[in-house]
């Protein structure tokens, strides 16, 4: 049995004919050592033929779907057009060795080309893959290499699929950033505050905030400058004209040493930065909520942004927060405790980063760990709906949400909490609502002859069930099944009152004007019962009627 070598390049699709294997015989030993040999592994594989691939982009394609074990049409047209022809009913003489099992049984599934693919076979082509430029005539030295490389390039871009806004890295670096701009800002604001208390010394008592303290000491400068015509400018930073006129009194009576002008220009180049890092830093919050939006909107609106933030920069990324059990993050921030506690014996810590969350902080003192346990819990759904989920929404997380709120009630008040299958019910429908109002609105709006369309089969389905209207509606937990049966339902019906309708006509055309009228009362009443809603039984009547219609013509 001849056997053919399809081997994928990075230049193009190859077929090698193998001869002289009776003489090697199936023994993997016996190839590898005459694979390294150009001279005796030229002697068994020769070259059949040879299909290059048109452009880089076409190489990509073909590449990625022989990886995913399917067979392009290239592909189908080169082994069709260079293999003998698979005859119905009859063996084939040959036989088509593939290095991917996947792509051979989908060759065989379409074009019924036997294929194989063993340690015999990976041996034989990598003798191809050794010596592929020398069966190739017209390959220049170094095309081969070029083609690999771009094509390996290409190939690991297309296959790392990722979207570029739901990088959680880029997270990560901004609640770092975040945290150390805040110690920054603290310790700086601290020495601004030092640095201008030596000239001006009241200015701490009445102004809190650090940064319009330092917007103040800039704005101030020397603190015998300072007068009264200068209180509306005072009172637009401040926001308050009763803590302008302090300023201005506390000027006129400080007990501060006098300052250098040179000294006051560093003061106010000081304060500035301290300023300027201010504006920064809440520019930097602004794209953290953002960015945790796109990445992770249901933890987002469950815990919080920053909180959110720090949970995944503390567990490395989304999806390990994802794989992460809802104990390992309730604790996630407190290993040191949690170890000091293992070691020592005692009590284990209830909460992490997590208790920077405003529902621990709410909850009384003795359901802090409780509180603590169902929040880490739904936490932990709501990172694993946002790691998986294809498109990103809201919806989860807000009803997440409401159960938590729910929660702390029962704990303080004893309100008793919807059950989670209910929640989870209500959110999967709000968010198939809403992709089918989008799908809606996408579309153009349609023709005329569509809308007569369905406003007669409308009005026909009013005519055939005048009750429906009378029926209680679907339950919003219900599934679209529900639906569909009560539609096959409803055809039922109607073809069972179609029968009846023909097999009385059939029975009155047979009877008499007496029988007639009789016929037509009881058809009158059974119209009546089937439009009361009653279960109709079209085979036990047709029987009664049957036999009726024979007594009478024994009479």
């Amino acid at each position: 049995m001849a056997l053919y070598l399809l081997y994928e390049s990075a230049s193009g699709y190859s077929l090698f004919l193998a001869n002289g294997l009776d003489e090697i015989g199936q023994n993997t030993d016996a190839v590898r050592s005459s694979v390294a040999d150009l001279n005796r592994f030229g002697k068994v594989v020769q070259l059949t033929a040879f299909h290059p691939f048109e452009s880089s982009l076409d190489a990509l394609n073909q590449c990625n779907s022989v990886s995913e074990g399917l067979m392009t049409d290239e592909l189908r047209s080169f082994l069709e057009l260079n293999l003998p022809k698979v005859k119905e009913g009859k063996k084939t003489k040959f036989s088509l060795a593939v290095a991917e099992p996947k792509l051979g049984s989908h060759i065989f599934e379409v074009t019924k080309i036997p294929c194989q693919s063993n340690e015999f076979v990976l041996e034989l082509l990598r003798g191809v893959r050794l010596h592929f430029e020398r069966f190739i005539k017209d390959l220049k030295p170094g095309d081969l290499e070029k083609a690999q490389l771009g094509l390996g390039h290409s190939y690991s871009r297309a296959k790392v699929k990722f979207n570029v806004n739901r990088v959680d890295n880029m997270v990560i670096q901004a609640i770092f950033l975040l945290d150390t701009l805040d110690k920054d800002i603290n310790s700086f604001s601290m020495r601004v505050r030092e640095w201008y208390s030596w000239h001006f010394p009241e200015l701490v008592k009445i102004v809190n905030d650090n940064y319009l303290y330092a917007k103040l000491a800039k704005f101030i400068d020397d603190k015998a400058k300072l007068s009264e015509d200068k209180i509306p400018e005072l009172t637009d930073i401040l926001g308050d004209e009763d803590r302008a006129k302090e300023v201005v009194e506390a000027a006129k009576a400080s007990m501060g040493q006098d300052l250098s002008p040179i000294d006051l220009i560093n003061v106010q180049q000081f304060a500035q930065r301290v300023m300027d890092l201010s504006e920064y830093r809440k520019k930097l919050y602004e794209y953290l909520v953002t960015k945790m939006n796109d990445i992770a909107p249901n933890l987002a609106s469950l815990i919080g942004e920053v909180v959110g933030a720090r949970l995944i920069s503390h567990a490395g990324s989304l999806t390990n927060l994802a794989k992460c059990p809802s104990s390992t993050l309730q604790i996630l921030g407190a290993e040191k405790a949690l170890f000091r506690a293992l070691k020592t014996r005692g009590n284990t810590p209830k909460y992490g980063l997590i208790f920077h969350s405003s529902f621990i902080g709410r909850a009384s003192a003795r359901n802090k760990g409780r509180m603590a346990r169902y929040l880490a819990n739904k936490c932990s759904i709501a990172s694993r709906i946002d790691c998986f989920a294809d498109r990103g929404t809201t919806i989860f997380g807000e009803k997440l949400r409401e159960q938590v709120e729910e929660r702390l009630d029962f704990y303080d008040k004893g309100v008793a909490p919807r059950k989670n299958i209910d929640v989870m019910k209500a959110a999967i429908e709000s968010t198939q609502n809403k992709d089918f109002d989008m799908e809606t609105e996408a579309p153009a709006v349609p023709s005329a002859k569509k809308s007569k369309k369905k406003k007669s089969k409308s009005e026909a389905a009013e005519d055939a069930e005048p009750m429906a209207e009378d029926k209680p509606t679907v339950a919003p937990n219900g599934d679209a099944l529900e639906d569909a049966k009560s539609g096959k339902k409803k055809k039922k019906e109607k073809r069972k009152l179609e029968q009846e309708q023909a097999v009385e006509n059939s029975n009155g055309l047979n009877g008499a004007d007496a029988e007639q009228d009789g016929n037509a009362k009881k058809k009158k009443k059974k119209k009546s019962k089937d439009e009361d809603g009653e279960d109709v039984q079209p085979a036990s009547d047709i029987k009664k009627k049957k036999k009726k219609s024979k007594s009478e013509d024994d009479e």
